[in-house]
């Protein structure tokens, strides 16, 4: 559980990132065993590209890193639940595990809204912890849109 905690907590770092670039503060960590592999923060703003959320970009690194597409063994630390695309991802480079802050109740697809990430329809399934410094993430997450809309309390 302490492993969990400290990635979770690289994962927040790298969703400050984003929040300081203006983007919505989701941070993604990929490890495997202990090893970093990749990192990732929205970019969506900054890049001007739909697909540069934080999972994506720690994939993309993970596969470099590894000189090759499939992730298995591997746990991906993201503070906000998946959306649809980023969990086809984590379906499709077979991510063995993926460790979650909040719940996404509008686009979360392991198990708020969707699944995809456990459908027995498809060929892999992520094994699903979620909760991991929850309120840390949410708050964030609160503060950034709170900030955003100048309600500022």
């Amino acid at each position: 559980m302490m492993g969990h905690r400290r990635f979770m907590e690289m994962a927040l770092e790298e969703a400050r990132r984003a929040a300081e670039r203006g983007e919505v503060p989701v941070g993604a960590v990929l490890v495997q065993g202990d090893r970093v592999i990749g990192r990732g923060h929205n970019l969506r703003e900054t890049l001007g590209d739909p697909l540069a959320h934080a999972e994506i970009l720690a994939l993309r690194e993970g596969a470099r890193e590894l000189g090759g597409w499939r992730l298995e063994g591997s746990t991906l630390y993201v503070t906000l639940e998946p959306c649809p695309m980023c969990a086809g991802a984590l379906v499709l480079a077979r991510v063995e595990r993926l460790v979650f802050g909040a719940r996404d109740l509008v686009m979360g697809a392991a198990g708020s809204r969707y699944n995809l990430v456990q459908d027995e329809n498809l060929p892999h399934r992520v094994e699903v912890l979620e909760g991991m410094l929850e309120e840390e993430c949410r708050e964030l997450l609160r503060s950034f849109f709170r900030n955003r809309r100048g309600a500022g309390g």
